[in-house]
């Protein structure tokens, strides 16, 4: 137990406790690994409902809601006692410890809903219970496989690494030599750095955001590659621009979309549940012979429907294949491999 645990409201001593012990067990996991960012408590105790990750000397935790009533002094005094047991468990000052809220979200990331708005990408309100690190700002480069990625630990709600789909981007770096790659709804770009070090042809990267292509081409150059011929990023609604899509062009397709939204910048709304048959037959359609589809989502009781499966093509789940470590007990994704029968 560590010594400021005592001075911890009930409860939050065992988050502590939980951060500590987990925290020690997969740094050694993480060195071995070259990782330097990993999750570490996942709303492990019921009534302490917190996301904690490590970012190489600071910590972001995310605090739901509870599921009681309390006054805005208790919310408060709670809050502060979270940036407490982070600090405690994690073994730093209070002050490395970015606490961000996540009021009224049922799914893993708001920003998987609302990657197509421009209102994910405005700074973040200061939370007056953030604690010491409120106002500071926090971007530094972290390593995952030996590859270094740009974070924002303070200003969105995330942090621009998706740590969960950590493995399957080692995959995709795994089989992409010589050939050519397209990432669609591409966030900031990092399954795009994976297939250049992994030998890619030719690499395309899609996403509607401004903001985020510019910090996947800050990505890219932090690894030394360079835009080419070869190798585009583009801007644009990944639904209507891959309708217009050239077919069989792409070898490896990475396809993970946002599980709603509404955007005005895009032609209608979107929902994976309820749209994902035509953009897999999409993806599929652009597939050259041999190719495979990485088809991934994070709604929340998503089935993937058996008529979204092409006539010649199968699907394998590949959810527990591509979860590493830190995510075992908690995995907040599904993903599909789509290949040719």
């Amino acid at each position: 137990m560590t010594t400021s645990a005592p001075l911890l409201p009930p409860g939050l001593d065992q988050v502590a406790n939980r951060i500590a012990r987990m925290f020690k067990h997969r740094r050694k996991w993480a060195r071995r690994s070259g990782v330097t960012c990993f999750r570490v408590y996942d709303r492990d105790i019921p009534d302490q409902p917190l996301v904690a990750e490590w970012y190489d000397g600071d910590a972001v935790v995310w605090a739901y809601d509870r599921a009681r009533n309390e006054t805005p002094e208790q919310e408060t005094a709670w809050l502060a006692g979270v940036v407490a047991a982070a600090a405690s468990g994690f073994g730093i000052p209070t002050d490395r410890v970015v606490l961000k809220g996540r009021r009224r979200q049922r799914d893993r990331h708001l920003a998987a809903e609302e990657r197509e708005g421009e209102g994910q990408y405005q700074p973040l309100a200061t939370d007056p219970a953030a604690g010491p690190a409120a106002g500071r700002k926090v971007v530094k480069t972290v390593l995952e496989h030996g590859l270094s990625f740009e974070v924002n630990l303070s200003d969105y709600l995330d942090t621009g690494l998706f740590l969960d789909h950590r493995e399957l981007r080692a995959r995709v770096r795994a089989e992409v030599a010589g050939k050519r790659l397209l990432n669609l709804f591409a966030y900031t770009g990092a399954f795009t750095v994976h297939a250049r070090a992994g030998g890619a042809a030719a690499t395309t990267t899609v996403d509607l955001s401004n903001t985020y292509l510019d910090w996947a081409g800050r990505n890219l150059a932090l690894n030394g590659f360079q835009p080419g011929p070869f190798h585009t990023c583009i801007r644009a609604d990944c639904l209507a621009w891959l309708a217009q899509a050239p077919p069989a062009g792409w070898d490896v397709i990475v396809c993970d979309p946002p599980t709603f939204s509404n955007s005005t910048a895009i032609r209608q709304s979107f929902s994976v549940e309820r749209d994902h048959p035509g953009l897999v037959a999409q993806c599929c359609r652009c597939l050259a012979p041999g190719g495979t589809l990485w088809f991934s989502t994070n709604g929340r009781g998503f089935r993937l429907d058996a008529g979204a499966i092409p006539n010649d093509f199968t699907a394998s789940d590949c959810t527990a294949a591509t979860t590493s470590e830190d995510f075992r007990d908690r995995v907040p994704r599904r993903v599909w491999r789509f290949a040719r029968a």
